[in-house]
């Protein structure tokens, strides 16, 4: 994803990219968001959703019994997103399983509407009819 992009998601979710600048010994949301600018969507809805989910899980507790969620990394793998976390609850894990199928679905280099995957050189991409060409 381009910087630009990246950059307003951590800034826009400052709690669930706290691992960004974090060593590669430790995280691997140190190499940002490896997936294509089409996701952006995707992504910031998921994120949107976590946020929510936290304030409102969050809201009448201590500190120290927060639910927390942090993504430690975001990728393309086999023409889908994935988002790993560290902490979470069901709620969260569903709306990741939801963000992660719909990727199947949305052309990672442009947002439409993916009609078809392309395999080039042992890759596999998620793209519209459009961009796989």
């Amino acid at each position: 994803m381009n910087r630009e992009l990246q950059e307003e998601l951590y800034q826009k979710y400052p709690e669930i990219f706290k691992q960004k600048d974090l060593s590669p010994q430790e995280t691997a949301m140190c190499w940002g968001l490896s997936c294509g600018d089409g996701w952006f969507n995707l992504i910031d809805e998921l994120c949107g959703n976590i946020q929510n989910r936290l304030e409102n899980v969050n809201r009448n507790k201590p500190q120290e019994e927060h639910l927390i969620c942090q993504a430690v990394q975001v990728k393309e793998k086999f023409g889908g997103l994935c988002f790993y976390i560290y902490g979470g609850d069901d709620y969260i894990s569903g709306a990741i399983d939801l963000a992660e199928s719909m990727s199947y679905y949305t052309c990672s280099q442009c947002g439409n509407k993916a009609t078809n995957s392309k395999k080039d050189r042992g890759w596999i991409y998620t793209l519209c009819s459009s961009c796989k060409k």
